[in-house]
């Protein structure tokens, strides 16, 4: 009957790799369960059985997990890539990192080198605009300063409107010494 209790509790991932009998308090049963058979052969063929104890020994029960977790990950990381093993892996997403790092900074230079084009070219657009305004408003100054009245009322709106008066300033017959009321 004793033997028979022994199969109520299956052995952990790593005694029954060992070949051994797992006992309750078996160090490497919380972290390698037998759910995942294969965590357990590739850290024990990186690192050795008795170097796994020996580690989870020293170190904290609450650390302990995390320790597993890197040991299996470096171990599955050397599995692949026995020379460089996870620095490897680190080393090409930092390439990845640096190249999209690259590739970030061009695509801004680009939206900031837009930008500034759609700036400039409202900004002249703007002056173009502005100094069309400016260039009428001295074409109208100087028609009105030519000769006396023009016909032309000289208020600053942006266009002409022709002032209709009765006197000899719009029939051609324009006479300057006329307009001079000091000679009255």
């Amino acid at each position: 009957m004793a033997s028979s209790s022994s199969y109520s509790n299956p052995p952990c991932a790593a005694c029954k790799f060992l070949r051994r009998k797992c006992l309750p308090d078996c160090i490497f049963a919380p972290y390698f369960p037998p759910e995942e058979p294969t965590k357990f052969p590739n850290v024990h063929k990186i690192f050795g059985a008795s170097n796994v104890s020996k580690l989870l020994n020293e170190i904290q029960p609450h650390q302990r997990e995390d320790a597993v977790n890197s040991l299996a990950y470096e171990a599955e990381a050397r599995m692949k890539d026995p020379v460089y093993g996870c620095v490897g892996a680190i080393s090409v997403l930092q390439r990845q990192v640096i190249g999209l790092q690259k590739e970030l900074d061009a695509t801004n230079a680009d939206l900031m080198r837009y930008a500034n084009r759609e700036v400039n070219s409202s900004y002249a657009y703007n002056s173009q605009m502005v100094n069309q305004q400016r260039n009428l408003n001295y074409e109208r100054r100087s028609m009105g300063s030519a000769g006396g009245t023009t016909g032309i009322d000289q208020t600053n709106y942006g266009f002409c409107i022709p002032s209709y008066t009765w006197d000899n300033t719009i029939s051609g017959n324009h006479n300057p010494e006329a307009d001079d009321d000091s000679s009255m």
